[in-house]
């Protein structure tokens, strides 16, 4: 009998074992494993993401909120009050396309673009232009350039070879003017002078100004070299005047450069030179002119500044207060 009853309580434990195994354990799986992994994933502790948007100011006025009755139901000015009054785009300014919205505060600006495309163009046009004469006639730029550096007129032989040639000798005044005309609107334009309100119109001005003053210039000289039976003076302080203008066209061309596209120590160091330049070649001309009209017409050095003043500064003086009246009686 103990003997029985031992044999019972054994078989009676070992099922109480196999009910308490589960589906993991029979699979040798700790059972604890995934509840232990998923109190590592799970937190109760919130997720902070981190604000980076700011939030403008409100407007200054309550008022502005207020609208019709009738623009409650429906139209663009509901519309646009919401979006006036977003906390943190400012859609009250005004469009950059300048189209005028309803009840908008007008605060925004057009921007404008200041390209400088089409003068840079123009000024390599200008040098291609240069570059195709110099390729054309080399002949007159080599006579030109030898009669300018060597300081004297004596070569009879270069000059007369130089007036025999009219066509390049056109076209170089027709560049000077170009290349001049340039210039003097940078100049105005660096002064503040600008009635016009546009670069392109004062350069017009400027170049056909230059071009009908010497045009002027060289008329009135051969009808007074006429007059006076003086053709052969005439003929001289002509070749001179116009020598030294395009010698002035030509030298120009890097200072244009410089005018147009920069800015600070080296545009004012780019104007100044161009300023002793210009003022060096006519003390230049001057001082030749003289030189040749005391030998064929006896004038005495007073005379003859006399005559310069009269004849090169008053005619400036009188253009530029004539444009002056007439900009300001158009505007």
């Amino acid at each position: 009998m103990k003997q029985l009853i031992c044999l019972l309580v054994f078989v009676v434990s070992l099922a109480g074992n196999g009910l308490a195994q589960t589906t993991a354990d029979s699979l040798g799986i700790p059972a604890d494993t995934v509840r232990v992994a998923d109190s590592q994933l799970l937190s109760d502790t919130p997720v902070v993401i981190p604000t980076v948007l700011v939030k403008r100011p409100l407007l200054q006025t309550d008022s502005s909120w207020m609208l019709a009755v009738g623009d409650l139901v429906a139209g663009p000015k509901l519309q646009w009050l919401i979006l006036a009054h977003h906390p943190i785009y400012r859609f009250e300014f005004k469009p950059v396309d300048g189209v005028r919205r309803a009840d908008l505060t007008d605060k925004g600006e057009v921007r404008v673009a200041k390209d400088k495309d089409l003068l840079f163009y123009s000024l390599l046009l200008l040098i291609i232009v240069f570059a195709l004469l110099r390729r054309a006639f080399p002949k007159y730029f080599n006579d030109l350039f030898r009669l300018f550096f060597r300081t004297t007129l004596k070569e009879r032989q270069i000059s007369e070879q130089l007036m025999q040639t009219p066509v390049p000798s056109v076209l170089l005044n027709g560049f000077f003017a170009v290349s001049a005309g340039f210039y003097c609107t940078f100049l105005l334009l660096h002064f503040g002078l600008n009635p016009t309100g546009e670069f392109w119109t004062l350069f017009i001005y400027c170049t056909g100004g230059l071009a009908a003053a010497y045009f002027i210039k060289f008329t009135g000289l051969k009808i007074s070299g006429w007059i006076f039976n003086l053709q052969a003076a005439a003929n001289s302080y002509i070749f001179i005047v116009f020598i030294i203008n395009k010698m002035i066209g030509i030298l120009l061309l890097p200072f244009l450069l410089v005018l147009a596209f920069s800015t600070g120590t080296v545009y004012t160091v780019g104007m100044t030179l161009s300023w002793c330049l210009i003022g060096g070649l006519m003390l230049y001309r001057l001082f030749l002119t003289y030189a040749v009209i005391r030998n064929q017409v006896k004038v005495s050095p007073f005379h003859f500044f006399l005559y310069f003043l009269a004849f090169e500064i008053a005619p400036l003086l009188l253009v530029y207060k004539a444009l002056l009246v007439f900009f300001s009686e158009n505007t």
